[in-house]
Formats: C-alpha cells, sequence, structure tokens
C-alpha cells in the first residue's frame, strides 16, 4: 500500500479531481467520447496495442465508431489543457529550481503514404552506424525533471514539427511560451533562482541561449567531443591599434594541448558512476559564421559566453566504457557546488527516455494508424492528460505487483503500477462524462460499392527551401 497521510490524502484526491473536471471542460468538441477515451486508456490491462481495444473497456461506454470520431472530429482547447497542466503541483530541485527538459521522440509512420507532414525521423539502431531515418511524425517534448532517480516527470507541452520547422526556432519558441505559462501560473516569481532548461546533443544551444536571453532561463546541454571552442579575449593592450579581438585562442575538445588551467575542478563519489570528476572552464563560446542560422542576423554577430564542463566517471552500469561528457551552460562565474549541480541535473535528463518508452510501450501513444496529423496532435494531448492523471495518484494507488516482482518501496511506484490500480481510484474520483445516448448505426458502403475517392499520396520530408543560398548572396549583395 502506498499510503499517505489522511490529511494529505483528500488533497491529493482533490488535485485529481479538479483536474479530471477541467479536462472534461477542456474537450470542445465530442468532448464524452474523448474523455472516456482517457478512462479507457488509464483502466485497461496490460500494454494499449491498438484503440479499438480501448473500446472494450468498461469505462468507455460508447461503441469503437463513437472513439474513432471523437479522435477524428473532436475538439481539444489545447491552450486551456496547458495552463491547467502548468498550475498542478510541480516537482522541484532542493533549492526550489524548476528543472525542465526539452527533447523530441517521433510517432514512426513508414508505411502511412496517405499522411501528410511526415519528416524523416533519426532513430538509433543496433549496432555502430546502423542509424536510420525513418518517415514518421517528430513530437517537442518539454518536461519538468524530478531530483533523484525516478521514472517520472510531468509533462507540460508537446508541439508536433513541421516540414518547413526551423527546430531550434521552434524550440525557442515553445521553452518561452512555457517559461511565460509558469510564470503566469505562479510557479516562477521573482527572486527565484532561474528555470534550468536541459537539451540532449543535437540541439544549437548558443543560439537557443541567445534566443532565450530576455527570460530567467539558463540553458545547459551536451556537446559532441569534436567541438572547438574558443577562450574569452585577452585583455586589450594600451596603444594597440585596429579592432578589438573578439575571440581569444581556440579549445579543442579532443586536444588537451590547448586547454588551459582550469577554473573549477570537483570530484564526488556517486553509487552508479564510481567518482566523478567535473573540470570547468568558464566563459569559452562558439565562434559564430555568417551562415546557416546567422546567415540573416543583422549586425555583428554576438559572443556568447558560458561555462564548458568536461565530466568522467570511473565507470558505467555494465561493461561501457565510461567516455568523458562535455557540457555546455550558458551560466558565466559558476561555483563548485553549481558545477556539481549541473552535470548532476543533466543525468535526470535521462528521466525523460522512462517517459518516452512508458508512452509507446503501455500507453500505446504510436499504436493508432490515424492518417490525420491533427487527429495524432489530439490523441497525444489524450496520452499526456492520462500520464498526469497516473503522475497525481502516484500516492495514492496500491501496489499490485505480479508474484514475481518486488514490492514497491513507499512512494517508488513505477507508472506501470499506479496505472493497475487506477481503476479502483476512479470509482473515488470526479467522473464528468455523460451517458451515452442510444442511436442506430450509420448506413454506411452500400455492399458492392467501390471507393472512388482515394486518398492523398504525399511525400515525406522538407520541401521548403532558402530564397537565396549562401553563393547566391554573394553574386547579388542586392
Amino acid at each position: 500500500m502506498n499510503s499517505v497521510p489522511d490529511g494529505c490524502r483528500s488533497d491529493v484526491f482533490g488535485e485529481l479531481g479538479r483536474f479530471r473536471g477541467e479536462l472534461h471542460r477542456c474537450l470542445t468538441g465530442r468532448a464524452d467520447a474523448l474523455f472516456e477515451l482517457t478512462d479507457a486508456l488509464l483502466c485497461t490491462d496490460g500494454p494499449v496495442k491498438s484503440l479499438v481495444g480501448l473500446s472494450l473497456a468498461p469505462e468507455h461506454r460508447r461503441g469503437h465508431g463513437a472513439m474513432y470520431d471523437a479522435l477524428n472530429q473532436g475538439r481539444i482547447d489545447v491552450d486551456r489543457l496547458q495552463a491547467a497542466v502548468v498550475g498542478l503541483s510541480l516537482p522541484r530541485a532542493g533549492d526550489g529550481r524548476l528543472m525542465l527538459a526539452v527533447d523530441v521522440s517521433a510517432w514512426l509512420r513508414p508505411d502511412a503514404a496517405t499522411s501528410p507532414d511526415r519528416l524523416f525521423c533519426h532513430v538509433y539502431g543496433r549496432g555502430r552506424h546502423k542509424d536510420q531515418f525513418i518517415p514518421g511524425w517528430p513530437y517537442s517534448f518539454v518536461a519538468v525533471l524530478e531530483p533523484g532517480r525516478t521514472s517520472w516527470t510531468a509533462i507540460l507541452d508537446a508541439v508536433r514539427l513541421g516540414r518547413g520547422d526551423d527546430v531550434a526556432q521552434v524550440t525557442a519558441v515553445q521553452v518561452r511560451q512555457v517559461v511565460q505559462r509558469l510564470v503566469t501560473a505562479g510557479q516562477w516569481e521573482p527572486g527565484d533562482p532561474d528555470v534550468l532548461v536541459v537539451f540532449d546533443s543535437g540541439y544549437d544551444l548558443a543560439r537557443l541561449a541567445f534566443l532565450l536571453a530576455d527570460l530567467p532561463v539558463e540553458v545547459l546541454g551536451r556537446l559532441r567531443s569534436d567541438r572547438v571552442f574558443r577562450l574569452p579575449a585577452p585583455p586589450r593592450v594600451v596603444g594597440t591599434i585596429g579592432r578589438p579581438v573578439k575571440h581569444g585562442g581556440e579549445f579543442h575538445f579532443a586536444d588537451p594541448g590547448t586547454w588551459p588551467d582550469p577554473g573549477v575542478v570537483t570530484l564526488t563519489d556517486t553509487s552508479r558512476y564510481g567518482r566523478a570528476s567535473a573540470t570547468a572552464w568558464d566563459r569559452l563560446h562558439p565562434r559564430l559564421t555568417r551562415r546557416a542560422a546567422w546567415l540573416e542576423y543583422d549586425g555583428d554577430l554576438p559572443v556568447l559566453e558560458g561555462t564548458l564542463i568536461r565530466l568522467v566517471v570511473d565507470h558505467l552500469p555494465g561493461d561501457g566504457d565510461p567516455k568523458p561528457l562535455w557540457l555546455w551552460s550558458s551560466r558565466t562565474n559558476a561555483s563548485p557546488s553549481q558545477v556539481d549541480s549541473l552535470w548532476q541535473t543533466f543525468l535526470r535528463r535521462f528521466d525523460l527516455e522512462h517517459t518516452f518508452r512508458f508512452f509507446k510501450q503501455t500507453l500505446g501513444w504510436t499504436a493508432p494508424r490515424l492518417r490525420d496529423p491533427h487527429a495524432a496532435d489530439r490523441w497525444t494531448w489524450i496520452v499526456i492528460a492520462a500520464y498526469t492523471q497516473l503522475r497525481l495518484a502516484r500516492h495514492l494507488a496500491q501496489d499490485l505487483r505480479r508474484p514475481w516482482e518486488r514490492p514497491a518501496l513507499e512512494g517508488r511506484l513505477t507508472p506501470a503500477r499506479v496505472r493497475r490500480g487506477f481503476r479502483n481510484l476512479r470509482a473515488k474520483t470526479t467522473r464528468p462524462a455523460g451517458a451515452p445516448k442510444p442511436t442506430n448505426a450509420g448506413p454506411g458502403r452500400p455492399p458492392g460499392s467501390k471507393n472512388r475517392r482515394p486518398a492523398t499520396r504525399h511525400d515525406v520530408g522538407k520541401t521548403t527551401k532558402r530564397a537565396l543560398s549562401l553563393e547566391e548572396r554573394k553574386r547579388h549583395p542586392g
């Protein structure tokens, strides 16, 4: 039994009931069908393999036709639902700081030739250099991380990336909107520590720090081990003629001969990785060039300084060979305790991978074969709403473990175990969906008739092109 005090238990039940009522109000079209679909997703035993299987759950009192109609023709007030999710109790670090993680997860649809807006999504293969690019719908998620080792996160937002989207620009807009909603909901107030936003490799950290510079945000992310950064510019000598120097010497990640003396060195004993050694250099920055994302920038390119951290551990879980981990933070003048907090927070970013795996393997986020990407967006928010209810009920559910499973520690139920007991909690909380009305089945297609309006087939990948390339700009500067 995952028990909580009676007073806290009533508060948790109240927050869960309020969210369920607000969720029903956010469903502005086919509300009852979508809400019962969410309950069926929460109460079905075992992993979700297909949508039609959810219609057989006792919590779903409508037919499978109403379920598909709700996904294809229903409406969700996403702005209101986002505000409802942000307004819930959110996990924080020991100092009260909010830690956000941003990452992309793909809904692969390689055989859906009639589905529009598919992109080539990067997928890691089994083995070295076995990566693939498979058509699908990539979604960018923003989640709040919890301190300590856990399989829980708090999903706040999800945006589907389009054909002509600039990933860094879309991510910056998404993070900006999430932070603004956090401020509006009172989750961040002036005087609180800056919100730490963690990214994995593949993101342009310097550009994201530049686009989010006006917000109370600190950017932290991983870098490739073959990067080259620049040291801070040396002091200008009196009497020097010419333009001031903007960059110092080169800092090759792979060449220790180019490394100056570090500003901070810390040693930490961990139970999972052995001794962790963190070495930090202050005010290191990438040298920007007027190409790609900075091609349209007017004026001198900025110098975006931050703290570069090199993390080395004794061993990895299993037989993995530990390699140095390079991190960059937009914070400057970081103290030793702040350096340790940064790399420890980055390790918590991998908790988001547990959420993605739970979405896909248990809740069946990528199981439906939906044609319309807008229907996929509705289903994505249904999955997020269901997962949010599991997070709210994590201290209320019983540990209905299988005979071969170990008992969970107090307060350490996984999302899958909380889902097993949600059917018992549902009977004690708000159920705003109305009863279905009796009706007759539609006529359907006449027997023997053929479909004379085949669906349109769509190409995969980006189709937008920059107006002028770099070479064309040089030939036609006007």
